[in-house]
């Protein structure tokens, strides 16, 4: 779509819809903006007044929605709401920002997609590409949006893009020439109706790739693996457990990023010297600090039951587990074995507090907490030398913080001060 002169609605003013904005402009689109929030920020809202943007905040209205050429609707906002409702009756083209950056981005890209390890994958990938001297973004769903990208100019090698179920579902030309499947497990059915509908949402990933493109399939995932015959792109399979790969380890994120650093050709032995010096990314079991022999673990990350199992699993010590938040429709039971034998005490936050508490008391020692702090000081104090207190939420941030991001960083702040 020729852009020039098109009446372009984005409906959510988050990070990527101001970023969608700015590419909109840089195109010759007439940008309107609707917003549910009452305010903005008012640098933005300087920008957009001196860039003649139209702006209704405080909810959204069906007129200002059929009077577009084209709606931009951001990951933030469920596809069953009135406004993109309005928007499809009256057969206006809706695209997600990631649908909208991808047209103009001129570069291959590796796009990463799973219910857990994205992020870890997707800042892997970019540095052992980067360690072979290639100039690479890490960018999408990791909080730098691919509009961001496009709108820098620079001349990338590829763009490494992680991305969401909700970025998936409007999508009608993304084609990443690499396209990683991780794993599939029970997540986000606050937003999906069910499993199908989020694994469907996942797939799409693949549709538009062809025999020149590469899917990267998880061998040990059967629901990942099972879409093999279904896929026109080039399939390699990670997590085989056969050579080279078993030099790498056993952790399937880093496999994975190996993978697809096989598959560009890149030296073996420099990806291997990466991934053996690979620290990991922020909020992802994260190590705050040891004070009295109890390290201090952040995994405000694990917004899933499984993302959490990762991180038990990977502890070789007692944990006292800090969890709670916001319930996504997660059955947290499967993982009451892990926790009998791994946890010694849990404290438990946030909304979901009350179904932890059924999930999981009987097995372990369980204490509800007022709030974060509260829970740190009360595990600081039940631990003993030689533990982790781990935070691993299980559940979404967005009951009592902006993000997981404030999460984790809130609990570094506290924990920096006891």
């Amino acid at each position: 779509m020729d852009l020039k002169d098109k009446i372009v609605t984005i409906i959510g003013l988050g990070k990527s819809g101001r970023s969608a904005a700015r590419l909109l402009i840089r195109h010759g689109a007439r940008v309107r903006i609707s917003d549910k929030a009452a305010q903005c920020q008012e640098d933005f809202l300087r920008w957009a007044k001196d860039n003649q943007i139209d702006m209704e905040l405080g909810g959204h209205t069906r007129d200002f929605m059929e009077a577009s050429d084209l709606v931009i609707v951001s990951p933030g906002i469920k596809l069953d709401q009135d406004c993109v409702r309005w928007t499809r009756a009256a057969q206006i083209p809706l695209w997600g920002e990631l649908e909208l950056a991808s047209r103009f981005c001129n570069v291959p890209m590796i796009a990463i997609t799973g219910s857990n390890g994205k992020t870890t994958v997707a800042t892997l990938i970019g540095d052992i590409l980067s360690a072979a001297r290639k100039k690479v973004k890490v960018c999408g769903n990791i909080g730098y949006p691919l509009t961001d990208v496009v709108l820098e100019e620079e001349k990338y090698d590829f763009v490494i893009v992680e991305v969401s179920s909700f970025q998936l579902e409007t999508i009608k030309t993304f084609k990443p020439h690499i396209a990683v499947f991780l794993n599939f497990s029970q997540n986000h059915l606050d937003w999906h109706n069910n499993l199908d509908e989020y694994f469907n949402a996942k797939k799409r990933i693949f549709m538009n790739q062809d025999e020149d493109d590469y899917a990267v399939l998880n061998k040990k995932d059967p629901k990942v693996a099972g879409l093999e015959g279904a896929l026109k792109g080039q399939v390699r399979f990670f997590n085989t457990g056969s050579y080279p790969e078993t030099e790498i380890g056993h952790n399937p994120d880093y496999v994975a990023a190996f993978c697809v650093g096989r598959i560009l050709g890149l030296d073996v032995v420099l990806a291997r010297s990466v991934i053996e010096n690979f620290g990991g990314v922020e909020h992802r079991l994260e190590k705050v600090r040891v004070l009295n022999g109890v390290q201090f673990i952040n995994d405000s990350k694990a917004t899933t039951a499984e993302a959490a199992r990762w991180a038990l699993e990977s502890l070789d010590r007692p944990i006292i587990m800090i969890c709670g938040g916001k319930d996504k429709n997660i059955d947290f039971t499967g993982l009451r074995d892990l926790v009998r034998h791994k946890v010694k005490k849990m404290f438990l936050i946030g909304e979901a507090r009350s179904k932890l508490k059924d999930s999981f008391s009987g097995l372990v020692p369980v204490e509800e907490s007022l709030d974060l702090k509260q829970a740190i000081l009360n595990a600081a104090k039940e631990a003993k030398q030689g533990d982790a207190v781990l935070l691993s939420p299980m559940c979404a941030s967005f009951d009592m913080f902006e993000n997981f991001e404030h999460r984790g960083r809130s609990f570094k702040e506290i924990v920096n001060t006891l």
